[in-house]
């Protein structure tokens, strides 16, 4: 197997960016989902309320970010190292810092709603929850349950087959195929492996880089926006509640947890235990 895309998400639901390479640091990929929207009353903000979201950008730089908004501006922002703390229901964790007036303004302006932006100075301060696979010490940035989301493309590709055979059942036109996108991914892998092999995997090698399995990641409405036109549909929920539901719920792609620091790089052979 080898990795076939690394995907980051600097700032908690807005779009993700394409990388070559990646540090791996202990509470996930460096840059990732460290940063996050908030409303006033210390809620975060989410694509699955705001789809919006999805159509904003935020590529990082050294110790920055910068935000390309739905109007095309754009508007660099250092980490708030001394920002501000501010509350967050954000699970396991009490305060995030602010970043300064100019951020709230921009992003309140994106999306025509008072809001704020925050950073997680150190993710040590927030444990992978044992519900999810979390063991003592085991640190999280501000992803939903866990460092890294893997996904493969065999699995994508069975389920876009899904997906066609139910619209042929139903009289509809060939679905055009689901990008990846839809499901977030930190790490994608391709190779000569059965589609959803990944529900078994126990321990991932990437290049240098050991990971174990955490758990299947169940899935949301969040996979439902069409992240190109932000629109919303059936799919994939509908297919993966037909052939990948248990427990009430829809599965798809795995996450990890690392046992080391190091970096990855496309194309680095893959191996599953």
């Amino acid at each position: 197997m080898r990795l076939a895309a690394v995907h980051l998400y600097p700032v908690k639901s807005l779009a993700g960016v394409d990388a070559d390479r990646a540090t791996v640091e202990p509470w996930g990929l460096r840059h990732d989902r460290r940063w996050l929207v908030l409303n006033p009353d210390g809620s975060y903000l989410t694509a699955r309320t705001e789809h919006r979201m999805l159509g904003v950008t935020a590529v990082p730089t050294p110790g920055a970010i910068t935000l390309t908004g739905l109007d095309g501006s754009t508007l660099t922002v250092a980490q708030p190292a001394d920002g501000q703390p501010a509350t967050t229901t954000v699970s396991r964790l009490d305060t995030v810092r602010l970043a300064d007036d100019d951020a709230h303004d921009w992003l309140s302006d994106q999306f025509q709603r008072p809001l704020r932006l925050a950073w997680l100075d150190e993710p040590r301060r927030r444990p992978v929850s044992a519900a999810h696979g979390g063991r003592p010490d085991d640190p999280l940035n501000l992803s939903d349950a866990g460092p890294l989301l893997a996904t493969t493309l065999p699995s994508l590709r069975r389920l876009d087959d899904w997906i066609a055979e139910g619209a042929a059942e139903r009289g509809e036109p060939t679905p055009t195929p689901l990008p990846m996108a839809r499901f977030r991914p930190n790490v994608v892998v391709d190779g000569p492996i059965a589609p959803f092999a990944e529900d078994g995997w126990r321990t991932l090698r990437i290049g240098e880089v050991d990971f174990r399995f955490a758990e299947r990641c169940d899935r949301c409405q969040l996979t439902l926006i069409d992240p190109g036109t932000l629109t919303t549909g059936k799919e994939p929920i509908r297919t993966l509640a037909r052939h990948r539901k248990k427990d009430g719920r829809t599965w798809f792609g795995v996450r990890l947890i690392p046992l080391a620091e190091g970096e990855i790089h496309v194309g680095d052979e893959v191996t599953a235990g």
